[in-house]
């Protein structure tokens, strides 16, 4: 079971962005990395190379490695672990490892 999806509310806790909390926009399950909305963005200065073109700045969030993001929980708003639990009807759920709630 994966311990982050997309769309999940999660908080960097190693490196230049620690802290800070942001939305999953993608996944890379191969590589074990995403992309964070507003998190690790990189400046790219675009040079003009045709005649016309305007040279721009251009802000791109880049991939991170999962070990250094920590899921929220929506219930108790704070970083946690996340454990799995099969409910009686045989589906698989996310619990949060504080408040022992099931992530949405």
């Amino acid at each position: 079971m994966q311990r982050i999806r997309k769309n999940d509310t999660v908080q960097v806790i190693h490196g230049k962005d620690k802290g800070k909390q942001g939305t999953v926009i993608e996944i890379y399950p191969g590589k074990d990395k995403l992309i964070v909305q507003g998190i690790g963005i990189a400046v790219k200065h675009m040079k003009a190379r045709k005649q016309g073109e305007v040279p721009s700045i251009k802000r791109q969030e880049l991939a991170m490695e999962m070990s250094k993001v920590m899921p929220v929980c929506s219930s108790c708003k704070k970083a946690c672990r996340i454990s799995a639990k099969v409910l009686d009807d045989g589906k698989k759920v996310r619990i949060c490892g504080r408040c022992k709630e099931i992530m949405r």
